[in-house]
């Protein structure tokens, strides 16, 4: 039998915009980060482990889906490297100052994003409301 709450959570996927998706990928990022962080605290490394690599999956998405036909593209390759690698010693180091450095880059990144959406769709006329997921 299919979960109700998990059938709606696919169809949003699937219908959402591509913009709305990074938006998605920047939250769940944060969502591992912070799942990670607290299992760390709570000594369950393979927990924290397999969170933080799932935060380091989506940081490589990014990289590779990055248009270096757009210059802002030059700039956020250095900056997805270093949140990754912030990730990576801080989950082989049980650092929780590393996670925590890297989750504030992604933070600014998603809000930049979001706001970046916001300011779009009023441009496009589309005003302060939204369709759920901006």
């Amino acid at each position: 039998m299919v979960n109700p709450t998990e059938a709606y959570r696919q169809q949003r996927i699937l219908n959402a915009p591509p913009e709305h998706l990074t938006l998605m990928l920047y939250n769940g990022c944060i969502k591992f980060i912070d799942d990670g962080r607290e299992a760390l605290e709570k000594k369950d490394y393979e927990s924290a482990n397999n969170l933080l690599q799932r935060a380091q999956r989506i940081i490589s998405e990014f990289r590779l889906t990055l248009n270096f036909d757009y210059e802002i593209s030059h700039q956020l390759l250095p900056l997805y490297n270093y949140i990754y690698d912030r990730l990576v010693e801080g989950n082989i180091k049980s650092d929780l100052a590393q996670i925590d450095e890297a989750r504030g880059i992604v933070v600014e990144l998603r809000d930049a994003w979001f706001q970046a959406m916001k300011t779009a769709r009023i441009e496009k006329g589309g005003g302060e409301g939204g369709n759920g997921y901006a």
